[in-house]
């Protein structure tokens, strides 16, 4: 029996933040759209989606870009699942995540939320830790740069070059996750390239 998943890609809204490293999760929510032929619309739920399918006759998926601050993404993530009846194990979070190096991906499932802020808002929205993640390596800052002003920061010219390759990789992440299950989308992941 076809299931609904919902992908949801952590960021901030706005063009002002669109291109920076802590909106990388909603650069692959636009992947996995555009390669549906698919275009987001506003929900009641604070947020843009996108209906469709895994693949034909395949698991429903519903992609979101909650239109809230990274901060409070508790709230409409917590309103879309209540909206699709979609549990947490079925709530996919993609974000950024400082403590891998760019251009890794790994997937987990719970865990803590490493100080990320909208990690923690969603997991005490859903009362629970316990939801799949595709984390988007974003490095750490050089030197002493603060870690708020890197996320917030546009990836650089030598990211940039690399950065569809890190989109495209994260969106198929996604899929398999979706499809084929956590062990097998880490297994193809988390090898070395």
């Amino acid at each position: 029996m076809a299931q609904t998943w919902l992908v949801v890609g952590l960021g901030n809204p706005g063009p002002k933040y669109a291109a920076t490293r802590h909106n990388v999760g909603q650069m692959v929510l636009d992947e996995l759209a555009a390669r549906r032929g698919e275009a987001f619309r506003e929900h009641k739920a604070g947020a843009r989606v996108v209906e469709t399918w895994v693949r034909p006759g395949g698991d429903k998926l519903v992609l979101a870009k909650p239109n809230s601050f990274m901060n409070v993404s508790g709230a409409p993530v917590g309103a879309l699942a209540r909206f699709y009846s979609v549990d947490p194990e079925r709530v996919v979070l993609v974000h950024d995540e400082l403590d891998i190096p760019f251009d890794t991906i790994k997937l987990k499932v719970g865990g803590g939320h490493g100080g990320h802020n909208g990690i923690r808002d969603v997991a005490r929205v859903l009362t629970t830790p316990d939801f799949p993640r595709v984390r988007v390596g974003i490095g750490r800052p050089p030197g002493r740069q603060d870690p708020a002003d890197w996320v917030l920061a546009p990836f650089g010219a030598a990211e940039r070059s690399n950065l569809p390759i890190l989109i495209s990789d994260a969106a198929d992440a996604v899929e398999q996750l979706v499809e084929e299950g956590l062990l097998a989308a880490q297994q193809k992941h988390h090898a070395p390239r």
